[in-house]
C-alpha cells in the first residue's frame, strides 16, 4: 500500500529550531493584538506571522473580495463585459440601497448600472446594493449567486470559506478564514492586474454623490494600495490590506477588532513590521533539482524533483529564526513518469510554522523497468509493508 514519504532537510545548513515552552512568548513577534491576523509576502506566499488564522470567523463586507472575483472571472471568460447594464431590483434598492441604511452607491430603483460602475461601487464605496445588482443580474438571484462564490472559493483552494450572500451582511452559515482572506487578495493581485488598481482609487461618485475609499491604509503613506474593509457587531472591525515597498508586496489580514481605529492601528502595524523585519531569499532556482522522489518499476529507483517556479521565501533580517523543509509525496511513484509530471509538495517551517508550500514536479521522464527490475520493487514492497502493518500492531 502507498503511504506518505517524507524526505527532511535543512535549508541553508542551518540547524532546526528548538520548540518554544508553550504559553512562552515568541521573540520578535508584532505588537498587534487581532485574535485573528495574517501576514504574508505576495510573490511567494510566504507566511511571516500568523494568528488564529484558521478559525472560522464572520467576514462582515471582505465577503466582497469573494464577489468581486467572482465577477473579475466571469469578464476574463467572456461570459459578462464591463458594459453590460444591469437592473436595479426592488429587492436590491431595499436590502442594500439608500432604504437599507447600509453602505450603499444610492442606486435608483428600475435603473441599468453598467458593471464596471458596480465593481467600482462595490470596491470603494462598499456598496450593498452593487454587490445583489451584480448577483442578481449573473446569477438571477443572490442564492444562486452566493453558491457560485462558494464554488469559485473551491476552485481557488479556499476549503473552509462559505458565502451565503453577496454582501457579507450577517448570516450564521458564512464563515471564512484570515489565511484564506489571504489567498483570496494574492489571488486577485496576481491575476487581476487591471482591476487590482481599482482598489487603490480614493473616490468614486454615483448619482451625484461622492464617497471615500474606506480603507484607512490608503491614507498612511506606507505604500498601501488595497484591499478592503469590514464591520458588523458580529464580526467586529475587519480589514485586508496589501502594501508595496522596495519592490516587495505583503498582504496583512485583520480581524475580530473592537474599533475602525484600532483595525487601522493593527494593519498598519503588522505591515510596517514585516517590511522593517524581513528580506526575500532566494532558495531554488527555476528547474534546479530540490530533491529525490522514490520510484515503483522504474528504469531508475528515483526521480530529481524541480519546481517549474523560483522558490523564494521571505526571512528574518536579523537571522534569528531557522528554516527546515520537507518534501512530502505519496510514494513510491509508479512508473513511467513524465517530465513535468506533479509530484509533491515542497513544504517549509519557519520557527515551527508552516511558512511556504511550493509544488513540485518531475525533472525528466523515467520509463518502465525491466520485469526482473518490476518484480525486485514489488517484493522491496512487500517486506516494506508487513514492516509497517507490525510496527502498527506494536
Amino acid at each position: 500500500m502507498a503511504a506518505a514519504a517524507a524526505l527532511a532537510f535543512i535549508i541553508a545548513g542551518l540547524p532546526a529550531q528548538v520548540a518554544t515552552p508553550a504559553g512562552a512568548p515568541k521573540k520578535d513577534e508584532p505588537a498587534v493584538s487581532a485574535p485573528h491576523a495574517i501576514l504574508v509576502e505576495a510573490e511567494s506566499g510566504s507566511v511571516l506571522f500568523e494568528r488564529g488564522a484558521d478559525d472560522l470567523v464572520f467576514p462582515a463586507s471582505l465577503a466582497k473580495l469573494m464577489t468581486a472575483e467572482v465577477v473579475f472571472n466571469e469578464v476574463k471568460q467572456g461570459r459578462v463585459k464591463l458594459t453590460d447594464e444591469f437592473w436595479t431590483s426592488e429587492n436590491a434598492w431595499r436590502r442594500g440601497g439608500a432604504p437599507s441604511g447600509g453602505s450603499t452607491m444610492f442606486a435608483v430603483l428600475h435603473s441599468r448600472i453598467p458593471v464596471e460602475d458596480l465593481l467600482r461601487a462595490v470596491i470603494i464605496q462598499s456598496a450593498n446594493d452593487a454587490c445583489i445588482i451584480l448577483a442578481e443580474g449573473i446569477a438571477g438571484n443572490e442564492a444562486a449567486f452566493a453558491e457560485m462564490m462558494t464554488k469559485r472559493a473551491r476552485a481557488l483552494g479556499l476549503t473552509r470559506s462559505v458565502f451565503t450572500n453577496s454582501n457579507g451582511l450577517p448570516d450564521p452559515q458564512t464563515k471564512v478564514t484570515a489565511r484564506e482572506l489571504a489567498l483570496l487578495a494574492r489571488h486577485i493581485i496576481r491575476t487581476y492586474p487591471e482591476f487590482y488598481q481599482i482598489y487603490g482609487e480614493r473616490e468614486f461618485t454615483w448619482n451625484k454623490i461622492r464617497q471615500q475609499n474606506r480603507n484607512p491604509l490608503l491614507a498612511m503613506n506606507i505604500g498601501a494600495d488595497g484591499l478592503k474593509t469590514g464591520y458588523t457587531k458580529e464580526a467586529g472591525y475587519n480589514l485586508v490590506g496589501s502594501a508595496v515597498q522596495n519592490g516587495i508586496r505583503l498582504i496583512a489580514v485583520v480581524t475580530g477588532l473592537p474599533s475602525a481605529k484600532e483595525r487601522a492601528e493593527e494593519g498598519r502595524k503588522l505591515l510596517e513590521w514585516g517590511f522593517r523585519n524581513f528580506e526575500a531569499r532566494l532558495l531554488f532556482a527555476e528547474g534546479q533539482t530540490v530533491g529525490e522522489a522514490k520510484l515503483f518499476g522504474g528504469a531508475r529507483g528515483t526521480v530529481a524533483l524541480t519546481s517549474p517556479d523560483v522558490v523564494r521565501i521571505m526571512v528574518p533580517k536579523s537571522g534569528n529564526e531557522k528554516l527546515v523543509a520537507r518534501i512530502v509525496y505519496t510514494g513510491p511513484v509508479p512508473a513511467p513518469v513524465r517530465k513535468g509530471q506533479p509530484i509533491g509538495t515542497l513544504k517549509i517551517w519557519r520557527d515551527g510554522n508552516l511558512a511556504l508550500e511550493v509544488p513540485l514536479q518531475a525533472a525528466d521522464d523515467v520509463a518502465r523497468g525491466s520485469m526482473s527490475q518490476r518484480a525486485f520493487d514489488a517484493a522491496a514492497e512487500f517486506v516494506v509493508g508487513l514492516f509497517r502493518a507490525g510496527a502498527q500492531r506494536l
